[in-house]
């Protein structure tokens, strides 16, 4: 069965001798390997400061509380997402609001942002999913307009750019996930990256109990509430090694993904995605949409071909859905989504044998 996700690790021979080191160094808690990580992220992105913490779900965590929410604000959110970025705002007893999604793409669309937006809107959390970016440009300038903070969710989006340049770049904060299967993992972890400084540093506060690392514990006063959402240097290290690859990682996806896209134009079965102009998916995943998708899945399952729509929609969560928003583009994109495998495990044989599937219908 060609899988939909699989976890990659660099070769035994790169990784372990590293692993070894700081296993064995007296030292595995978060310390200079952290930092060194982190360094090197931000070089990679390109654009402010990366805040390695235990999770994608602490990065949004810590994003929504520097983005100020608070109990009973509204977050404007969407539907078509992993569970935890809206746990994330759960967690602060803030309210979602859902904004419909964008047929074409899946992602949340900002015309329907924009309709969301009241004076209890506090943040907007936006999410490329699958891989597939959002509407930078037009969300970039909603956020001008009504002065509300964006935090960007690309814990499945590491390698897509916009205009070029990195995701990671384009809003206040962008969370990124490190989870067992994403296209770079440090079998758990993440990092925010934040653009001020200044918050920048509170974060590194919100991270470990309140505390400041750079001055000696016994010299500390805790004046605010912090989380236990720090990185170690085993994490780091994986991170570390997993880095140096990355590039080549990613554009297996890419390539595997531009594949698709020329190989299923025109198949009058299947409904592909459009990207935004000037924007480069990262294809974690590819999606694309058809009729019949229980069929579907059925008839690639027996060509040893796993596919899958993978997540649930939030709002069919109660805990998750505050005010049973009306979503009718997400209903009809909800209900013919579906994923194929796209990832670096994808070889240039599954691929052919994956359209070759496709094309012989369903």
């Amino acid at each position: 069965m060609i899988p939909l996700v699989k976890s990659f690790m660099p070769d035994q021979s790169r990784l372990m001798p590293e692993l070894q080191k700081i296993l064995y160094s007296g030292y595995i808690a978060q310390g200079a390997q952290v930092e060194k990580f982190e360094q090197a992220f931000e070089e990679f992105v390109g654009s402010g400061h990366s805040l390695t913490v235990n999770s994608g779900t602490a990065a949004l965590h810590i994003a929504l509380i520097l983005a100020g929410v608070e109990e009973n604000d509204e977050v404007i959110s969407t539907a078509l997402t992993a569970e935890p970025t809206n746990i994330a705002i759960k967690m602060l007893r803030a309210k979602i609001r859902y904004a419909d999604v964008d047929y074409n793409t899946g992602c949340v669309d900002p015309d329907s942002i924009e309709i969301c937006i009241n004076e209890k809107t506090k943040a907007i959390v936006v999410v490329d999913y699958a891989g597939i970016p959002v509407n930078v440009k037009q969300i970039q300038l909603l956020s001008e307009k009504y002065d509300i903070p964006v935090i960007h969710d690309a814990a499945h989006s590491l390698g897509s750019k916009f205009n070029g340049e990195n995701v990671g770049t384009h809003f206040p904060y962008t969370a990124f996930s490190f989870q067992a299967i994403k296209q770079m993992t440090t079998v758990d972890g993440g990092i925010l990256q934040i653009k001020n400084t200044e918050e920048y540093q509170r974060g590194k506060l919100l991270r470990w109990f309140g505390i400041d690392k750079s001055i000696d514990r016994l010299e500390n006063n805790i004046d605010s509430l912090g989380f236990k959402y720090h990185m170690n240097n085993v994490n780091a290290t994986i991170g570390l090694v997993q880095l140096e690859t990355i590039e080549s990682i990613t554009k297996k996806s890419v390539d595997n993904g531009r594949y698709y896209d020329d190989a299923l134009m025109g198949n009058p079965d299947v409904d592909l995605i459009k990207y935004y102009e000037n924007s480069e998916p990262a294809f974690w995943l590819y999606t694309m949409k058809v009729e019949n998708r229980t069929d579907f899945i059925e008839a690639m399952a027996a060509k040893g071909i796993s596919a899958s729509q993978l997540h649930k929609r939030n709002d069919l969560h109660s805990f998750l859905n505050d005010f049973k928003d009306d979503l009718p583009s997400l209903d009809i994109f909800y209900e013919k989504m579906v994923h194929i495998p796209c990832g670096w495990w994808v070889s240039e044989e599954d691929r052919s044998v994956i359209t070759d599937a496709i094309q012989c219908g369903w």
